[in-house]
């Protein structure tokens, strides 16, 4: 059942547990439960963005209104076989991945909207790694529209990620890499609990629309001034506060550091940089 709006309980760090267990000459085993192991720098492979230009983007003051812009979303599933313990997630679970999208963002400009669902079978990119030959392949030949479209890549990659994302201000240099690549069981109703109601997908889809993590560090701004500096977190509580700067710990957010069950919301600082990324870049 999809979770309300307030949330509790759970940690949240982008990598799951051993997920490949290669047996005897190199054939794959079946998968075993995913479990969550280390922090959300280890999760997610999305690389912390160079600014580019700030001064442009304060310049962008504009605040479209909530649901006013829509994004063509294509869903790539990159499978071995048939069946979901071989990537073959069904219609059903990314019809409900978008609504979790949507929910998400109900308050910020971006709406998104399906456009097909394409299904790919080839062993190699469906266990693609970040910046491998195999990701570059997959993206080649399957990314879908120009700059505005969403291009999501279900896969099974290794080290535990859960997902990864490209920036708006990359796309340009390399439209074709351009995108959101997600572990197929993070989709809600999958089984890398507790990492399978979609919101990895939207914390992915954060950093594609320009948002850095929230709770990287006393030292380390995101760029947004109503999310206060923060440490990483293990443990879903109220009224954490980790470093010296004003406010608490933003452990509900979805860029943060949490589990599903703890993160619900984005800020208002936060929907105006996205909605200033996109009409930069896209």
């Amino acid at each position: 059942m999809r979770k309300q709006v307030m949330k509790r309980g759970g940690t949240l760090a982008l990598v799951v547990g051993s997920m490949l267990a290669w047996g005897c000459g190199g054939e794959l085993e079946p998968m075993v439960d995913d479990a969550p192991t280390e922090a959300m720098a280890a999760r997610c492979a999305t690389e912390q963005p160079t600014e580019v230009n700030p001064g442009a983007e304060r310049s962008v003051r504009a605040m479209r209104l909530p649901g006013s812009v829509r994004v063509p979303t294509y869903v790539h599933v990159l499978r071995s076989g048939t069946g979901l313990s071989n990537g073959d997630v069904p219609d059903s679970m990314v019809f409900e991945q978008l609504n979790v999208l949507n929910t998400a963002f109900r308050d910020t400009p971006f709406y998104f909207e399906l456009q097909t669902i394409t299904r790919t079978t080839n062993s190699t990119w469906f266990l693609m790694s970040p910046g491998s030959t195999a990701e570059r392949n997959a993206k080649t030949t399957l990314r879908r529209g120009g700059k505005e479209s969403l291009n999501l890549y279900t896969a099974r990659p290794g080290g535990g990620l859960l997902g990864w994302a490209t920036f708006p201000a990359s796309y340009a240099g390399n439209p074709k890499n351009d995108g959101v690549v997600m572990l197929y069981t993070t989709l809600p109703g999958g089984t890398a609990a507790p990492y399978n109601e979609g919101d990895s997908t939207v914390h992915e889809v954060g950093h594609w629309l320009g948002l850095s993590h929230t709770s990287t560090g006393c030292t380390s701004d995101d760029g947004v001034a109503d999310t206060p500096l923060a440490m990483p977190a293990s443990v879903c509580a109220d009224g954490r506060d980790t470093c010296v700067s004003p406010g608490l710990d933003p452990i509900h957010n979805y860029m943060g550091s949490m589990d599903d069950a703890c993160i619900y919301e984005f800020t208002p600082g936060q929907a105006a940089r996205m909605d200033n990324q996109a009409l930069m870049y896209r």
